[in-house]
């Protein structure tokens, strides 16, 4: 007689939304997984419709808290596309600069806070600080900083205020930059020692086969701010006006939420571990480094070790953001006001969790016709649902507990959003007998 489990996580709360995780099995035969997210229609897409373009990065910075810039970046890089615009060089390293603030800030607060209790054994950060409070203290410093560039450059660290299509509203002056060097230098130092911490930290182990995905920098640069076509592997690249063809968003029964997948139904991953696997030659000096001491390979399939390769990011994007303000010329005017005409564009940049895709189809009267937004976290949630697939095994030996924690830590090795990236899951196991035929 096969014994058959069912685990069932009742609430996976506040991924984009609300939510909830089934894995039935039949002895170790996975009968049945489902990542179901029931969030309310958020409508951004629509709220675009008939909205002047530059009305567009403040409507869309509004999508996420954490990464307001992946969204406006992506948008104002399609919008210049459509209406033919070249971004000078000045302006474009001012957007890389803020952009590495993002990545600064998101990646220190999965890292140090939400992920960290995961592997030291705490429910959260608040009691982890009790007995580790130098990693707690470093995370919020590491992540003031990124916060920082944020502000100087969008006028506030939350939903910032001065991107706009052209360029920026206002853009720093090279003492005001310099200023940021200081904290920068001390948060490289201390990201870099971070790197070996991260590295000694211990968990699971599971290796799927990956189909990793990546943005391609058209600078030839550690993919960031912007770029011309996305990387897959196995397969050639994609331009992105070619992106709706090569991947499809579909709705599938148990979930409100899009999952993308590769034309051919394949599941991909994109985030940290596809940009390293694409691009672990262009990243920093300071971050190879760092990642040679360590020992991480340039292409690592473990989802539980993305921590570490968070990590590495956080000192290339410190590393970077130095050399950017080191580097500042004063570039003039802060941006240009584009000639608006029926067009469509696309733009794509990186952020921390992955690939943020946008399309925007443009009236010549200035407004939005039609808007289309892939964030990473719909393009990772097939990946995930195969990957809690795989981890199964493991469960079926486990505890209820600690089962339950084996969840809760693969979900957040993706870091689908600061909201999900909590200690969330119930874990309901119910066990019965197969039925006789």
């Amino acid at each position: 007689m096969t014994e058959e489990r069912t685990y069932k996580v009742e609430m996976l709360a506040r991924v984009e939304g609300e939510g909830r995780f089934t894995l039935r099995t039949e002895g170790e035969r996975v009968v049945e997984a489902r990542l179901e997210i029931f969030e309310a229609p958020r409508f951004f897409e629509a709220f675009l419709r008939g909205r002047r373009i530059e009305e567009v990065p403040d409507i869309v910075a509004r999508i996420c808290g954490i990464c307001p810039i992946a969204y406006q970046m992506s948008a104002v890089a399609a919008i210049e596309s459509a209406l033919g615009h070249v971004v000078p060089v000045g302006i474009r390293d001012l957007r890389r600069l803020m952009y590495c603030g993002e990545w600064i800030e998101s990646h220190a607060l999965h890292v140090f806070l939400l992920h960290a209790p995961d592997f030291l054994g705490y429910p959260s950060a608040v009691e982890m600080a009790a007995d580790h409070r130098e990693i707690v203290e470093r995370g919020l410093a590491l992540k003031k900083a990124g916060n920082r560039i944020i502000e100087l450059l969008g006028g506030r660290a939350v939903h910032p205020v001065s991107v706009r299509v052209g360029g920026f509203s206002r853009v720093p002056t090279p003492r005001e930059l310099a200023g940021l060097l200081p904290e920068l230098r001390a948060g490289l130092a201390a990201a870099e020692e971070a790197v070996e911490w991260a590295a000694s930290l211990r968990g699971p182990r599971l290796e799927p086969d990956y189909v990793f995905m990546a943005l391609r920098d058209d600078r030839g640069r550690y993919p960031l701010e912007g770029g011309d076509a996305v990387v897959v592997s196995g397969r050639d690249p994609v331009p992105l006006a070619e992106f709706e063809a090569a991947f499809v968003e579909s709705q599938v029964e148990h979930s409100n939420a899009l999952q993308c997948r590769l034309a051919d139904g394949t599941p991909y991953l994109t985030g940290p571990l596809a940009r390293l696997h694409h691009h672990a030659e262009r990243l920093h000096p300071r971050a190879r480094a760092v990642m040679e001491a360590v020992g991480l390979p340039p292409s690592v399939r473990d989802p539980y070790r993305s921590v570490v390769v968070r990590a590495v990011e956080i000192v290339h994007a410190f590393a970077e953001a130095i050399d950017l303000v080191e580097a500042y010329v004063p570039v003039g005017s802060p941006g240009v006001t584009l000639q608006p005409r029926d067009a469509v564009g696309f733009g794509a940049t990186e952020a921390p969790r992955g690939v943020c895709w946008h399309r925007y189809d443009l009236r010549a009267d200035g407004t939005v016709e039609a808007a289309k937004i892939v964030p990473p976290t719909s393009q990772n949630q097939a990946r995930i649902e195969q990957d809690l697939v795989g981890l199964a095994p493991q469960l079926l030996a486990l505890p209820h507990d600690e089962a339950t924690h084996r969840c809760e830590q693969l979900i957040r090795s993706y870091d689908p959003c600061i909201s999900c990236a909590t200690h969330f899951l119930r874990l309901d196991i119910e066990r019965r007998p197969e039925a006789s035929p």
